[in-house]
């Protein structure tokens, strides 16, 4: 196959993929975005115990690299249509029935095990398929806009849905979760589409279990990122959930709005990435964490006190602070380039991002379980401050990491 057929080939490929990538997004979206509600209406957790659902919820992400790695001669696209079908079963029970505490936790422990298996091979595909390596950053920031467009169609469907009437966590079916499960098997179709034309470079790669020092610096940041995606998602919600007594439509019009701002920040972020490089970047992602954490820490003692009003302008600050953590949690894709600029061979990159995920996942796992048990003992705040300090660990990795030459021009 010449040249300029191997780059239609690859060509037709990510547009299937970008198209997968809509799908998961529109799946992910409806999920992610009502999962708090959705526990707090129906099984009336406690703060403690949302901390520690995060086990059963985060426990496959610590299992990553061993299931990817024992399902690694399937290739990565088989792998990725088999994470499909995983969530589609998971997300499919919870909709379909409300089964009891317990085996919702083996359903939702599904469900999330579809999801983590694909966090690394979605990027290790794509970075495959890309045919033009000189503008990766222009190209990711795009890919990741489309997933984040269509979390923003999601979040505007549970914003309807929930505010008229027509999605309820209190009727027998819980149709968003339907809707959900039905995304996911059109990606899982795609992938069947996408395995069966059968590009070798991306379908037949193999690797081993082992943790390489040479990329030390990308599991530092992958760790530390575990509980600063703890308090994205689960602890930053619930200011506004279990404090503010917030529904699901709220929710789902803050992540709209997030979402939108994603869209844009995305594709200016894969631009910027190119031009001012990663090294600059990584400086950028480390001061929004601990900027967001730090005011959200201060804002969370302000209503946990009643120093501030649950009413009124703490209520817009809490929401902007909701939408500005979104938003820096796009900067995760720094974190993926950097990989890419140091990865000795392509297939290290499917391996050490399964790494990263597990050690990302082994931190969640631990944090999400103390910090519920912080929040209750002794004030939401220290959950925030916490993980404020945490995030100096990323200031001092940025400036320790070493940017190849060649990446360097690259970017």
């Amino acid at each position: 196959m010449n040249e300029i057929n191997i780059k239609k080939w690859e060509t037709k490929n990510l547009v299937i993929l970008l198209i997968i990538a809509g799908f998961i997004g529109l799946g992910t979206g409806l999920y992610d975005t009502v999962f708090g509600n959705y526990l707090k209406e129906v099984y009336d957790v406690t703060t403690t115990q949302r901390g520690f659902i995060e086990g059963p919820r985060e426990l496959p992400g610590l299992l990553c690299l061993f299931i990817i790695s024992a399902l690694a001669f399937w290739g990565d696209i088989r792998i990725a249509l088999f994470s499909q079908v995983l969530s589609v079963i998971g997300i499919a029970v919870l909709g379909l029935f409300t089964p009891p505490f317990a085996v919702m936790l083996i359903f939702l422990f599904l469900m999330s095990a579809g999801q983590h298996i694909y966090m690394p091979l979605s990027d290790s595909i794509f970075i495959a398929l890309n045919p033009d390596k000189s503008t990766i950053g222009k190209k990711m920031g795009q890919y990741k806009s489309l997933y984040t467009a269509f979390t923003l169609v999601a979040a505007i469907i549970a914003f309807f849905g929930f505010r008229y009437g027509l999605l309820s966590f209190s009727t027998k079916i819980k149709w968003v979760f339907i809707i959900s499960a039905v995304a996911f098997a059109a990606a899982a179709l795609l992938f069947y589409l996408l395995l069966s034309r059968r590009n070798e470079k991306i379908v037949e790669k193999k690797f081993h279990l082992k943790l390489d020092k040479d990329y030390k610096f990308y599991y530092i940041l992958a760790s530390v990122h575990g509980a600063q995606k703890q308090v994205m998602l689960v602890f930053g919600p619930w200011v506004l959930i279990k404090i503010l007594q917030k529904q699901a439509d709220t929710i789902a019009l803050l992540t709209i709005i997030g979402a939108f701002i994603g869209i844009f920040f995305l594709r200016a972020l894969g631009k910027w990435i190119d031009r001012f490089g990663i090294r600059k970047l990584l400086y950028a992602d480390a001061l929004s964490f601990i900027g967001v954490y730090f005011l959200y820490g201060l804002i969370a003692w302000g209503l946990n006190t009643s120093f501030l009003p649950l009413v009124g302008w703490p209520v817009v600050l809490v929401s902007f602070m909701f939408v500005l953590d979104r938003i820096s949690m796009n900067m995760g894709m720094v974190r993926v380039l950097y990989l890419k600029s140091i990865a000795k061979k392509q297939e290290d990159i499917t391996a050490a991002l399964s790494t990263g995920i597990s050690l990302d996942h082994f931190i969640t796992i631990f944090f999400a379980a103390l910090a519920g048990i912080v929040w209750d003992k002794f004030g939401p705040q220290y959950v925030f401050f916490s993980t404020a300090l945490l995030s100096f660990i990323n200031v001092y990795i940025a400036g320790k990491v070493k940017i190849p030459e060649a990446s360097a021009e690259e970017s």
